[in-house]
Order: structure tokens, then C-alpha cells, then sequence
């Protein structure tokens, strides 16, 4: 969305604002099983405490025992050496953490051959008593326990280890439940990924973490509910190395605690200690002593040998997103070994479903489908099966398959996505035993859109401009907000006189405590001025942040959806600005919430500034009013705050209720706030926030749109995996910020092939319409500047460093001119401005006339390389295929439009990568490099030579 809500710290128990803000979209994960023991045979959970009601931390010394693993042998798995029952050990002794046993059982302690230096038995006992040490001795007795519930199982050889002691404590549930927890900071994005999921373990939560640096960051389920978000009771809490602090949730603070920040050091335990009954958290973070779930590892060679990629076609057919009634091929492939053979396997595919921000992913409605089996001379088996699928959705598969009596899953990989909850980016994935639940298999995504989805031919040409009306130029000064005179939540606002000053940030001491109430004078007049700038520049899209009547500088608190805000203009001025644009090539997209009003508005009315009855006058509940049915009211609350419900939780946004009246008015009505614009010629719609509102209203606002104008473009505000919008109902394309952080990683210099993978899931999971049409981003006034992110974060930054910044931002900007989908260009991005977080980002466009240095040389390079899009239909509108090479830094892509070829070649290394690469006979010609280096010829067998320059590229296309 857009903008920082800190009035009143009203949103500090949401702690990703304080990042990213805006309230944006970030991932919250799928609630999963959080106990690993609760019933689940291969897991093994450890701890560093010998005892759970003790959490101090013992000095660890070196393992006795060296490599000889020990294993719980008894009754409860035939005496074997069972990898279900094998100890691990931890800091200074071995402990085994067990929930399947509910019986009395007779057992040793052994290695798996039992060894006369490894098999522990009784001594003078047998019989073990609870939270009782009990001597051992090698080659000892049977021992006797009464299993139950869950159970910690220690062995101490920190005295002998001939003798060594032996106690089993009863471990207390988990006092959340099953609620997952997870750390979500600056980390991870502030998402809830399974990276970054807590175990419980007999007596705390743990997770090992592999970060290194000064991190803020909270602990919560994955819905933030107040009762389990865990932070500090001040601000400012930085924990120290090894030792527990307190923690407080949300609800004990009175709804807000505020962020924990920590120095990780590359390999810590994180632990969260507390009472059976949740209170008295606790929170230490040290060495990295927690061994977690000891995973039982594939072995068996057949198992390993199975094969399946969701991206080549002699596994799956046909690829990617189908239309509904489609029919998909599947083949898996294993290799015979030793006369061993897979006896069965099976295709099952089930309804995915996701609502709201990733509150809730569930997968239900499985369909089971037996495989059939060939095999060729080789022994190659392939087992292939098929699958109609009759409606639109999103759907999940996997596959399973038995040798012999064992049961393996063949899932997803366990790559990360970006925003996204969900683990995998399709592809090749792994081999692993079949879980109990089967909600811990990551499962392949498939997306079925409608036959008839359409996307207007030119979004895939769009280039956009996305504009901050406030910030992009003052083209009238008779209407700039007027300290003392315009107010912001009955609150006074504040001016800059000087247009180049940095935005103000509350508490810095140059302004008031309040957000968002800054104002620099930039309206649509300022944007008129500047058309023939932007048609100059190459871009003929606008994306035009909110400009609706509204009291703060991101308008995103709708004051009245009817009219412009006077301190933009009017309506007759969109209205010029819309014809003008259009005059000159360049249409008008623009942005809204419907999800939620300003409380300073016509329709809640809560500061009395208006004429209308609102659903809260003057601070009240009125019931008397037309717009009350449109949000939630509590009349129980005693505070005017809490009165209403905010959208999460924030007072000054009144979130709507999806009534057929307020439905009728955003979108049914012939004079709705939808049709009403594209009444004066708007090109499309941004909707924000999409995931908060229901699906059932997207398809009836969808349809409205569609029905006014088939050309118009919806573009929705998602960060995550998006399919489930683009089925032909809901949105023609989202903003992709998977886009954004894949391509930033690469720009700085990530694993090139490992970052690409994320593309090629969006590739594969979206309608190829939708691809072409995705608002593909590096900057947004929801994040800091792509600059800023590269490297240049302002004045204090070298000359050195702010040049490679630069470097890599038109890197980056290459990529994005030459792959599918629309660019999207933050103003002043050409030009050299950077900026972080909120309201950092939202710096003003450095005009030379108003005092300002923009960067004419970057301007020219980013003419040039938004002209080489738009000068070339294959970089827009060409079909894209999977990676014809990558490595560690260089990338060759692959674009084709009839009989055109374009080899897209980047390289994120500072030093030039030599290559020779054997393609496709097919590609065998002469290329030009359309960026003015050398041109290549790849041979009649497919054999090519390439220098690549150091953070730029080639464009090859073909003669």
C-alpha cells in the first residue's frame, strides 16, 4: 500500500511497518504443526537444558563418544538401531525427545552394532524413575520406563563414560498449542516463512538462525494475533549475547509491543522459554546448541533416482498455467537398482486455497491417481498418469510411491520466494519419506485460469511512470496545504518551503511526532508540465498514486472518492491532465483503496468537517447514518479508537464492510467511484491492498470494469505468489515485487542461477497473458529506492561506491526493459535519486529549476534503454523461455517473436565473464547487439563465444 501510520504508535504492534511500510503486503505463513512432539515418529527434537525447569546453559565440551551415534533399542522398535530413536547430543550430554511410546518398555542405550564400549544398561536398577538419575553401566541390565505423553530422555557422560547417568523427564505441552511461531524481522521481509518457524522442544520454542548483523525483528504466529507476538516492553531493546530477557506479547502491552534487534553472529539458537500457561516469556539468543529435528535421510537408491521437473515437457505437458478443462501429462522417472523397483506410485491433486494476506493455505478435495508403469531396456522406469482440470483455481500436487515397505514423497524443493509463505519454486524437487500430516509436504502449484481471459493488448507494451502526486513537481503554488489553515486528523500539518529538503522523519527534531502531515506542494498541475518530459523520456503509462480528497500526503485515507483533493486540483484538472496525456501517447492509470476510508471523511466524518451524516460523527457511533452499514462498529468500547475496527488495527483508516450498498457505490452503480473515472477516460485501475478484500468482491468490481471497458487494465497490489488473482476474474496483472527482489539480489550480486529460480516459478505459475502484463518493478513508495538498495544510500555514501550503485540500478534496468512484462519506473529513479524506508522513498524529483542536481548522464542511459524496449516489439511481446545458461553471475535468456531471436545476456560480475556455450542448432546466425558492442555468430551446431561486459549485458538479435 503506502504509507507510514505511526500516529499515537498506533501501529507498532505491526512491526513490517516500521520497513517497509506502508502497510504493505508481506507474506504471513501458512499456520503448520509447531510441536515436534506431538505424535511424529521421525522426529527427534533436543534442547540445551539437562533439565526443563533449568535454563541455565552448561559449558559444552566435546562429544565423549566421538562418531559412534547412540539409539534408544527397545520393545517400542524391535531393539533396532532406528533412526526415529537416535540420540543427539548437545553441548555437554545425549538426549532423545520421544512422543510415540504410551507403554511400559524394556530397553538399553546402544550404538548400532552394540559394541562392548557402547551398550548401557542397569547397574544396580532397572527400573527408572521419573526425573530420577539413574547410574548405567556398559553391558548392563534391561531398563524399564513407563513411556507416556512425551518424554526426554538425557544421558550424562560428563563424569564417565563408563558410568554414565541416565534421567527421563516428562516434557509439558507445548503452551501454545499447536499455534506456529515464527521470527519475522528485517531478516525475512517481516514474512512468517517456514525458515524461520520455531520448534517446540519438551521446555521451549527453538530455532536455529544463519543471519549475521544487527537485525529488528518480533516474534509472532503468523496472523500477528496480540496474544502471541512477542516483543519488547520499550523501545529500543537490543538483547544481549547468551543471556534471557523478558519479552511481552501485544495483548499484555495494551496492543503494542514494540520491536527486539539483535546482533547475530552467522549460527544462533534462538529460544523463547515460558510457563505451561504462556506467561513469563523468555528470550535468549546465543550459541547455535539446538540440534532440531533429526530427519530421517533417504538412502535407498531407487528412491533417489526419482525424477520429476515441472518445467520440462517430457514430465509435464503442457507447461505452466492451463485454461480450465485442460488435460496435464505427468511422467516421473526412477532407475532400477540391484533388481530393487518402485511397486506403486501415485499422482494426488488437491484445491489450493489461500485467503487474505496468506492468513490461511489449505489444500483440500484430494483426487489420488494411480501411475502406470513402463520400463525400457536400461531399467529406466517411467510412470506417468493424467489429469483433467475442469475449473479454474489453484490447485497442488505431489507424487508418492512405496518400495517395497516403505513410503516416500516426491515434493517440492525447498527454495524460498520472495513475500511468500510457501516453500518451492517448482521445478526439480526432492525425494523424502511420507509424512504423518500431510500438510508438511511441500506440494507443486498449478494455476487454471478461464478459457476467455483476456488482457488488453497494449499493457504488455506499457511502459509506467509511477508518480507520487506530492512529491513529483508544484506546478501551482496557489494551492499548496497551508499550515494553520489545512488540517491532518484535526491536527496541523507542516510545509516545505524549500522543494530539494529531505521529508520529515517525526522524532529527528526537525518536525512534529506526526506522519504523513508534510506536504511539499507537488499536484497535477506539476504533472501536466511535465508531459512532454515523460513522453520524452519513452514511458507512456502513468501510475499515479492516490489523488483523491484526503488529509495526509499519500491520500490513501479516502476522504471523499468523488473528488480530487483541493490541494492537488479538481476534477476539471484531471480531466486536462487525462486528455493531454493521451495527446500525447500516454495513458492514466490510477490508484485507490476500497478497502478502507480515511476516518477524516465524508462517509465516518469523525473530526465534524463535513456537511454529509457520517457513520462517526463528531467522534460518535451514529446508526442514523447512510455509510453506517459499511464498516464495524463496537459499542461496548469506551475509547473513540476503539470503537470502530481499523484496518489492522490502524485508527485512522475505517476499514469497509462489503455490504451490497457499499458494494453498489464502489462498483455496481452506473455513477460508481470504479465507473465514475473511467467515465473520464482513466486507462485502468491499481487497486490497493487486494489481499484484504474478498475475492467475491474483485470478480463483481472486476466485471464492472470489464463491462465499462474491456481495455481498461486492473493491476492488483500483491508482494506474494499471485496466481490466484489471475484466473480472468479478478485482475488482468499485479505489481511484481518478486520481480523486484530477485532482480535487485541479482543486480548486487547474488548467485545468479539461484535468484533466477524465482522467475521461472512466476513463468510458470501465471497465464502468459498475465506475464506480459505484470508491473515489473525496482522502486515503489512502498520500498526504499533501488539505489538505496544497490548501494547508494545518500550523502554520506563514497563517489566509489554511489557509482557502481549506479552501474548495477541501469543493470538492473536492462533487465527489466528486456523481460516480459510492463516496466515500472519510480519518478526520479532516472535520475540518481535514492532513499530508504519510508518516507525516505518519497523524497521530491530533483528538478534543476527548483534547486535540484538530477543525474542527466543516468537520464540519458535510461532513454536509451526504455527506447530499446520500445523499439523493439520481441523485448515486449516475445515469448520467453526457460534460461538457455546460467552460472554464478551471467544469465542468457531466450526471446522469440516469429521469426525473430533475441539472446538477452546479463552478467551481475564486476569483472567481464568469457563463455562459450553450446545452444540449440536452431539459434545458428548472426547477431547484432542492440546496446552498440560486438556483434556474435553462433555456428550451424549451436556453438557460440561470448565476452560479457561487467555489470551490464548484451541484447543479441538475430540478422
Amino acid at each position: 500500500m503506502k504509507t507510514r501510520l505511526h500516529l499515537g504508535d498506533a501501529f507498532a504492534a505491526r512491526p513490517f511497518v516500521l520497513r517497509h511500510f506502508a502497510l504493505c503486503p508481506l507474506a504471513v505463513l501458512l499456520p503448520l504443526l509447531l510441536a515436534a512432539c506431538n505424535g511424529s515418529s521421525d522426529n527427534t527434537g533436543t534442547t540445551t537444558d539437562p533439565d526443563p525447569s533449568d535454563t541455565e546453559t552448561s559449558s559444552c565440551v566435546d562429544n565423549p563418544m566421538g562418531d559412534t551415534d547412540l539409539y534408544l533399542r527397545g520393545g517400542m522398535n524391535s531393539w533396532t538401531a532406528d533412526d526415529d530413536y537416535k540420540f543427539s547430543y548437545v553441548c555437554d550430554h545425549f538426549e532423545l525427545v520421544t512422543a510415540d511410546i504410551e507403554a511400559t518398555e524394556s530397553f538399553k542405550i546402544a550404538d548400532d552394532a552394540w559394541s562392548s564400549t557402547a551398550d548401557f544398561g542397569g547397574a544396580d536398577s532397572s527400573q527408572v524413575a521419573l526425573d530420577t538419575p539413574l547410574t548405567l553401566a556398559l553391558q548392563g541390565s534391561n531398563l524399564s520406563f513407563d513411556f507416556s505423553g512425551t518424554n526426554k530422555v538425557e544421558l550424562d557422560m560428563s563424569e564417565s563414560t563408563e558410568t554414565p547417568s541416565l534421567t527421563i523427564y516428562q516434557c509439558p505441552d507445548a503452551p501454545l498449542g499447536d499455534t506456529a511461531l515464527y521470527l519475522q524481522g528485517e531478516m525475512n521481509d517481516w514474512s512468517a516463512s517456514n525458515q524461520y518457524r520455531f520448534t517446540y522442544s519438551c521446555d521451549a520454542y527453538y530455532l536455529n538462525v544463519d543471519d549475521s548483523g544487527e537485525y529488528s525483528f518480533k516474534l509472532a504466529d503468523s496472523s500477528w494475533a496480540a496474544a502471541t507476538t512477542y516483543g519488547a516492553a520499550t523501545s529500543g531493546t537490543s538483547l544481549t549475547y547468551g543471556e534471557a530477557s523478558s519479552v511481552v506479547t501485544d495483548e499484555t502491552q495494551g496492543g503494542s509491543s514494540e520491536n527486539l534487534s539483535f546482533n547475530f553472529t552467522g549460527g544462533n539458537t534462538v529460544k523463547l522459554a515460558m510457563d505451561s500457561d504462556g506467561s513469563n516469556p523468555t528470550l535468549t539468543i546465543g550459541d547455535e546448541t539446538f540440534t532440531g529435528t533429526a530427519e530421517n535421510p533417504v538412502t535407498d537408491a531407487v528412491a533417489l533416482s526419482v525424477t520429476f521437473d515441472s518445467r520440462d515437457l517430457d514430465h509435464k505437458s503442457p507447461f505452466g498455467a492451463v485454461t480450465d478443462g485442460s488435460t496435464i501429462n505427468y511422467a516421473v522417472t526412477a532407475q532400477e537398482a540391484n533388481g530393487e523397483v518402485i511397486d506403486a506410485m501415485t499422482l494426488v491433486v488437491a484445491t489450493h486455497t489461500l485467503e487474505g494476506n496468506q492468513d490461511s493455505i489449505t489444500n483440500t478435495d484430494a483426487v489420488e491417481v494411480p501411475m502406470t508403469k513402463s520400463t525400457d531396456e536400461a531399467g529406466l522406469e517411467t510412470w506417468t498418469a493424467s489429469h483433467t482440470f475442469a475449473t479454474k483455481g489453484v490447485y497442488s500436487y505431489y507424487f508418492t510411491f512405496t518400495i517395497g515397505s516403505e513410503t516416500y514423497v516426491y515434493e517440492n524443493n525447498e527454495d524460498t520466494v520472495y513475500w511468500t509463505s510457501e516453500e518451492g519454486t517448482d521445478g526439480v524437487g526432492e525425494v523424502a519419506f511420507l509424512p504423518s500430516d500431510s500438510d508438511d509436504i511441500r506440494r507443486y502449484r498449478q494455476t487454471v485460469y478461464l478459457s476467455d481471459f483476456q488482457v488488453p493488448d497494449w499493457a504488455q507494451d506499457a511502459v509506467y511512470y509511477q508518480i507520487f502526486p506530492e512529491r513529483f513537481r508544484n506546478g501551482d503554488s496557489s494551492n499548496d496545504p497551508t499550515t494553520g489553515v489545512d488540517t491532518y486528523l484535526g491536527g496541523a500539518v507542516e510545509f516545505h518551503s524549500n522543494w530539494t529538503d529531505t521529508p520529515y522523519l517525526p522524532g529527528d527534531g526537525n518536525s512534529d511526532d506526526t506522519y504523513n502531515n508534510d506536504f511539499f506542494g507537488g499536484d497535477l498541475q506539476g504533472i501536466i508540465d511535465k508531459l512532454d518530459y515523460l513522453a520524452d523520456l519513452g514511458v507512456n503509462t502513468l501510475y499515479i498514486n492516490p489523488i483523491f480528497e484526503a488529509g495526509s500526503n499519500h491520500k490513501y485515507d479516502t476522504g471523499n472518492y468523488l473528488q480530487v483533493d483541493d490541494n492537488f486540483g479538481d476534477n476539471a484538472l484531471f480531466a486536462t491532465l487525462n486528455a493531454t496525456a493521451k495527446q500525447k501517447g500516454i495513458r492514466v492509470v490510477l490508484d485507490t483503496s476500497l478497502n478502507h476510508t480515511g476516518t477524516d471523511s465524508v462517509y465516518f466524518d469523525r473530526y465534524s468537517r463535513y456537511d454529509t451524516d457520517g457513520a462517526f460523527e463528531g467522534g460518535a457511533i451514529n446508526t442514523a447514518s447512510p455509510y453506517y452499514s459499511w464498516y464495524t462498529f463496537y459499542t461496548d468500547a469506551t475509547e473513540a479508537d476503539d470503537m470502530y475496527a481499523g484496518w489492522l488495527g490502524e485508527s485512522t483508516l475505517a476499514e469497509l464492510v462489503e455490504t451490497d450498498d457499499y458494494k453498489a457505490f464502489a462498483y455496481g452503480n452506473d455513477d460508481s467511484v470504479t465507473k465514475y473515472w473511467l467515465d473520464q477516460g482513466l486507462s485502468g485501475w491499481r487497486m490497493d491492498v487486494a489481499p484484504w478484500v474478498s475475492d467475491e468482491f474483485w470478480r463483481g468490481w472486476y466485471s464492472a470494469v470489464k463491462t465499462k471497458d474491456s481495455d481498461a487494465v486492473t493491476v492488483a497490489e500483491t508482494w506474494f505468489d499471485a496466481s490466484k488473482f489471475l484466473l480472468g476474474d479478478e485482475f488482468d496483472a499485479t505489481m511484481n515485487y518478486i520481480f523486484h527482489d530477485a532482480v535487485l539480489d541479482f543486480a548486487n550480486g547474488s548467485d545468479a542461477s539461484t535468484v533466477y529460480r524465482n522467475l521461472e516459478m512466476v513463468r510458470e505459475h501465471y497465464p502468459p497473458q498475465a506475464l506480459h502484463a505484470l508491473m515489473n518493478l525496482l522502486s515503489s513508495h512502498d520500498v526504499a529506492r533501488a539505489l538505496y538498495n544497490l548501494g547508494d544510500e545518500g550523502s554520506d555514501t563514497d563517489a566509489a561506491t554511489v557509482a557502481t550503485a549506479k552501474q548495477r540500478f541501469l543493470l538492473a534496468t536492462l533487465f527489466q526493459m528486456t523481460y516480459p512484462g510492463a516496466p515500472s519506473i519510480y519518478y526520479g529513479d532516472e535520475v540518481g535519486v535514492t532513499g530508504g524506508a519510508d518516507p525516505m522513498n518519497r523524497g521530491t524529483y530533483p528538478w534543476a529549476d527548483q534547486g535540484g542536481s538530477p543525474d542527466t548522464a543516468m537520464l540519458a542511459e535510461m532513454k536509451s534503454l526504455i527506447a530499446l524496449r520500445n523499439d523493439n516489439a520481441i523485448l515486449r511481446q516475445g515469448t520467453l523461455s526457460a534460461p538457455l545458461y546460467s552460472d554464478e553471475h551471467v544469465l542468457v535468456l531466450l526471446r522469440e517473436l516469429d521469426d525473430q531471436k533475441a539472446l538477452v545476456v546479463l552478467n551481475n560480475a564486476d569483472t567481464a565473464q568469457s563463455l562459450t556455450l553450446s545452444l540449440d542448432s536452431a539459434l545458428a546466425g548472426t547477431y547484432q547487439d542492440l546496446l552498440g558492442g560486438d556483434g556474435v555468430t553462433v555456428a550451424a551446431d549451436g556453438s557460440v563465444s561470448l565476452t560479457v561486459p561487467a555489470l551490464y549485458g548484451q541484447v543479441l538479435l538475430n540478422q
